[in-house]
């Protein structure tokens, strides 16, 4: 006789419980961990290529656009019902005068996933996750293909457009037309 499958039944946590865990200490301070759509996600090692990224383009971002924005690094944001902690932010200013809760969507001016194993995951989970919390402007740095995705115009379906730029190409945050990054600088010489 076969035995039946077990029925498994999940049970989802809401961001203030998640945040509520973190505060209490139930994970530990080094756990690389993110809310995604209910459920405790560990997120990917951070190899030597993808650290390189984020420190390119947060020593580019900061000096270009101090007392604009406040470039945040691997920090959470509060979405939905998630907590995800992308690569790079671009926050409004306006955040700092809530020291007491983290960044919402509508804080976020742009958001930059760099993705050197994570890029399907990327792709198929956080950008839906993002486009549905009107994140306005979504960069995915492709480390293993060399080229930066760029995603706007947020709507239920996801986003309406998409670029993908390489190397030689420049690119600049939507919020921050004037700030013009080297596709090339940001990935680094080969």
């Amino acid at each position: 006789m076969a035995a039946s499958p077990v029925q498994v039944q999940k049970r989802l946590i809401s961001v203030d419980e998640y945040e509520r865990m973190v505060q209490a200490g139930v994970f530990a301070e080094d756990d690389r961990l993110e809310l995604i759509f209910g459920e405790i996600v560990a997120m990917s090692p951070l190899g030597a290529q993808h650290v390189l990224v984020v420190n390119r383009l947060n020593n580019a971002l900061v000096p270009a656009l101090s007392g604009q924005a406040l470039v945040s690094v691997q920090n959470p944001v509060r979405l939905l019902d998630s907590e995800p902690q992308p690569d790079l932010t671009l926050l409004r200013l306006q955040v700092e005068e809530h020291p007491d809760s983290l960044p919402l969507a509508s804080d976020v001016l742009l958001l930059v996933e760099v993705s050197d194993t994570s890029v399907e995951y990327d792709r198929l989970v956080k950008l839906p996750l993002y486009a549905a919390a009107g994140i306005r402007e979504v960069w995915i740095v492709d480390v293993a293909e060399q080229a930066v995705e760029i995603y706007r115009e947020p709507g239920a379906g996801g986003y309406r457009t998409k670029r993908t730029l390489g190397r030689g190409d420049t690119l600049a945050p939507l919020a921050f037309p004037g700030v013009s990054l080297d596709v090339t600088e940001m990935l680094g010489r080969r």
